[in-house]
C-alpha cells in the first residue's frame, strides 16, 4: 500500500473517534438533562401532591358530624327551624339539628337535666327558679336574644266590628269584665265573645298573663291551646271569636286570621315588621325572644358550639322572613363576641 494511502486512513480513523465521541458526550448531556428534567417533574408533583392532600385535610377539619338537640318555644320554632334548615343544607351537612316546640315551660324541664338538650327557645326570660336549678346541676346557661316578637290579637276575618280595641278593652275581654260585644260598644253584635290562647307550656302565655294581664286570671271559658295551627283554626272557624300569639303565626295565615289594631294611647297600632319594636308605636306588646345555650355542651361537642356561632351570625337575615323583628346591630355583634369566647 502506497504512503499516500496509510496518512488518508490514519486521518479519517481520528475524525471518525473524535465525531463518536462527541456525539457519547451528547447523549450523556441529555440523559444528564432528562434525569434532572425528570426529577423535578417528580419534586413538583410530590409538592402539588402535598399541597392537595394539606388542602383536603383542612376542609375535613372543616366538615362536623353529630346532632345538635333544640326544644322549647312554640313562637320562636319559625326562627329556629329556618336557621337549622339552612345550616344543615349549606353549612354542615352532616351535622343534624332538631327542633321541637314543646313551648317555652316544658322546653326548660327538657333543657335542665343531665344530658339534656342542647339549646331552649324561649318567648320569655329564664325564670329564677330555673336558672337555680341550672346552678344545682352546675350548667352555664348563656341567653341569646334572637328576635323581637309582636304579641298579635286576632280575630275572624267576618269580624268588621272589632278592628279597632284599646289597650282596656283587650284586658277586659281576656278578664271576662265584657262577655258580649255589645258590652264594649252597643252597635256590635249581641254575641258572646269566644276567648283562645295558647295553654301554660308556652312563654306567650306567661308573657301576656304577667305583662299584660299583671297576673290577673284570664277568664275561665277561654280555650286554651297547645298547637297554634290549632288556635288559627280555631278563630277562622268563629266569628265571635278573638285570640292571641305571636306575629309570625299572624304574618303567615292572614287569609284565616285579622290583626286587631291596638290603641295604647295615641291612636290605633296595627302589628307589623315597621312598628314592633322596644322604642317603636308597638313596644307596649313587644318582647325579645330568645334561645338559651348549655355552655358546657358547646365546650364538648363542635357541632353545638358551630351552630351557636352561625345561629348569631344568621339571626337578622332570617328574622323578617319568619314573622320577627331583627335585633339591633350592636347588640348581635356583642351576642357574637360572647358566643365566640367559649372557645
Amino acid at each position: 500500500m502506497s504512503k499516500f494511502k496509510i496518512m488518508l486512513l490514519a486521518l479519517i480513523a481520528v475524525l471518525t473517534i473524535g465525531l463518536l465521541a462527541a456525539c457519547g458526550s451528547d447523549s450523556e448531556e441529555e440523559t444528564d438533562n432528562g434525569e434532572e428534567a425528570n426529577a423535578s417533574e417528580t419534586d413538583d408533583g410530590a409538592e402539588e401532591t402535598e399541597d392537595t392532600s394539606n388542602e383536603e385535610e383542612t376542609e375535613a377539619s372543616d366538615e362536623l358530624e353529630g346532632t345538635v338537640a333544640i326544644d322549647g318555644s312554640g313562637t320562636v320554632y319559625p326562627l329556629m327551624s329556618r336557621l337549622a334548615e339552612e345550616y344543615m343544607l349549606n353549612e354542615q351537612p352532616n351535622v343534624s339539628v332538631e327542633v321541637g316546640r314543646a313551648g317555652s315551660s316544658a322546653g326548660f324541664e327538657k333543657f335542665l337535666v343531665e344530658d339534656g338538650t342542647d339549646f331552649n327557645d324561649a318567648s320569655r326570660p329564664i325564670k329564677d327558679e330555673e336558672q337555680a336549678k341550672a346552678d344545682e346541676l352546675g350548667m352555664e346557661v348563656m341567653e341569646i336574644k334572637v328576635a323581637l316578637d309582636g304579641l298579635t290579637i286576632v280575630v275572624n276575618p267576618e269580624n268588621d266590628w272589632a278592628e279597632e280595641l284599646t289597650a282596656e278593652q283587650i284586658e277586659d275581654i281576656f278578664l271576662g269584665n265584657v262577655t258580649k260585644w255589645s258590652e264594649i260598644d252597643s252597635s256590635w253584635p249581641d254575641e258572646e265573645i269566644q276567648t283562645y290562647g295558647p295553654n301554660e307550656n308556652h312563654g306567650t302565655y306567661e308573657f301576656f298573663y304577667e305583662e299584660i294581664l299583671e297576673e290577673q286570671d284570664l277568664v275561665d271559658t277561654i280555650d286554651l291551646q297547645q298547637e297554634y295551627s290549632t288556635l288559627v283554626t280555631l278563630v277562622s272557624e268563629d266569628k265571635n271569636a278573638i285570640g292571641y300569639f305571636g306575629f309570625g303565626y299572624y304574618d303567615n295565615n292572614q287569609d284565616q286570621v285579622k290583626a286587631v289594631g291596638i290603641d295604647f294611647g295615641d291612636g290605633a297600632v296595627v302589628p307589623s315588621l315597621e312598628t314592633i319594636g322596644e322604642e317603636g308605636p308597638y313596644a307596649d306588646y313587644t318582647r325579645p325572644v330568645f334561645t338559651y345555650l348549655n355552655v358546657d355542651h358547646a365546650k364538648e361537642k363542635p357541632e353545638v358550639y358551630d351552630y351557636a356561632e352561625y345561629v348569631v351570625e344568621s339571626i337578622n337575615d332570617f328574622a323578617g322572613e319568619t314573622g320577627f323583628a331583627p335585633i339591633p346591630d350592636d347588640e348581635q355583634q356583642a351576642l357574637l363576641e360572647d358566643v365566640q369566647a367559649i372557645q
